[in-house]
């Protein structure tokens, strides 16, 4: 490697700027791998962090989505993930946590991504600590020993692996995976952020007749429509009485009787029954946005009963979702276009990023190294 430092961006203390510093880059010791990140995608979840909205330590380099290229390999790694070759220069990707492969989450549940001893990139990992570079907002990142690092397949390029960042991963842990989708059903999507859209689009893949979007600032909307996410879209910020945004809905579904499916995808706890107002009888609803605390929520109990709802919940994401994830990029790519998702950010720009991914004004803030 020709630098021997890297910056990055750290979080100090919450409700603050971060700052710019800059660190040694480690040589990797067995069976780690350091990488230069090319790409750091920003996600609703960094900002949430920065507000404290989750126990985290600090000081610490926030970014749990990059992709990068192998700049050292450490002693005994010859492949990745999958088993593919790896080299020097070779572009790559990496799941944001470690699990432990013991505890009972991993082994007997099978269930990777409950492990609650995660080391996670980004959030639980130390700026103060060696390797210090443990977060995406930097130049490199020491991939420790036991990450899941994925060569990038031919005709998968950086861009489309960070259009979507952790979102796409996740909503394939949660529609795909664990809700399911079946052709010509009616999918409402609550929310219109990166994993509401990633939500959408893998309803369309699934072959949904309909995917109802309902969420906001209208920005995000347009940009929707642009693509061809979605076959239609209503704005909560224009239609704020959650009466209308009912009626607006049933009046989409065949015979008026609700949505197949409820993606929520929003963060806000107050959707959670919205969404479940708005599915059918016998119908299915993933509760895929609520990953910070926003509080409890009034629900009533008696409308999953009487409908005989499917109430689903997923967490995160594991290696294999990441794989699935991958794969359908391809047809992602030849059908939504993926590009236009991405607003370029200079690391030196990054406050006015998180600012701007805060405010919903872009929909993927992507720092370029």
């Amino acid at each position: 490697m020709a630098a021997t430092t890297a910056r990055g961006a750290v979080l100090r203390g919450f409700h603050q700027p971060l700052e710019i510093d800059a660190a040694e880059i480690p040589a990797p010791g067995p069976g780690a791998v350091v990488a230069r990140i090319t790409l750091a995608g920003i996600c609703g979840t960094d900002i949430h962090l920065s507000h404290g909205n989750l126990p985290i330590p600090t000081p610490l380099v926030l970014g749990h989505e990059a992709v990068g290229v192998v700049a050292a390999l450490g002693e005994g790694v010859t492949t990745d993930f999958s088993g593919n070759p790896l080299a020097v220069g070779d572009a790559i990707t990496w799941t944001s946590s470690i699990p432990c492969g013991r505890c009972h989450w991993c082994v007997v549940e099978g269930e990777r991504t409950l492990c609650e001893t995660r080391r996670i990139y980004g959030i639980n990992q130390r700026w103060d600590v060696a390797p210090h570079l443990s977060g995406g907002f930097a130049e490199a990142i020491y991939l420790q020993p036991g990450s899941a690092i994925f060569k990038l397949p031919a005709g998968v390029t950086p861009e489309m692996v960070i259009s979507l960042g952790c979102a796409g991963p996740t909503a394939y842990h949660g529609v795909v995976d664990l809700t399911g989708v079946k052709p010509g059903e009616t999918v409402l999507v609550q929310g219109a952020g990166p994993v509401g859209i990633a939500a959408a689009m893998f309803a369309h893949l699934s072959g949904a007749a309909q995917v109802l979007i309902v969420g906001g600032p209208q920005e995000r909307l347009d940009l929707a429509r642009r693509m061809h996410v979605g076959t239609d879209w209503l704005d909560i910020f224009s239609v704020t009485d959650p009466a209308e945004r009912l009626k607006w809905v049933m009046e989409r579904t065949p015979h008026g009787r609700g949505a197949d499916v409820v993606l929520e995808c929003t963060g806000v706890p107050t959707a959670v029954q919205e969404g479940m107002d708005a599915a059918r009888r016998n119908g299915k609803m993933l509760v895929l946005g609520q990953y910070t605390d926003r509080g409890t929520t009034p629900i009533n109990p008696h409308v999953i009963t009487k409908k005989q709802l499917t109430m689903i919940g997923s967490w995160a994401f594991s290696e294999r979702h990441y794989l699935g994830y991958m794969a359908n990029l391809p047809a992602m790519q030849e059908r939504f276009g993926l590009d236009p998702m991405i607003t370029r950010y200079r690391l030196e720009d990054v406050n006015a990023a998180m600012a701007d991914m805060a405010t919903g004004k872009v929909m993927k803030p992507v720092l370029v190294m």
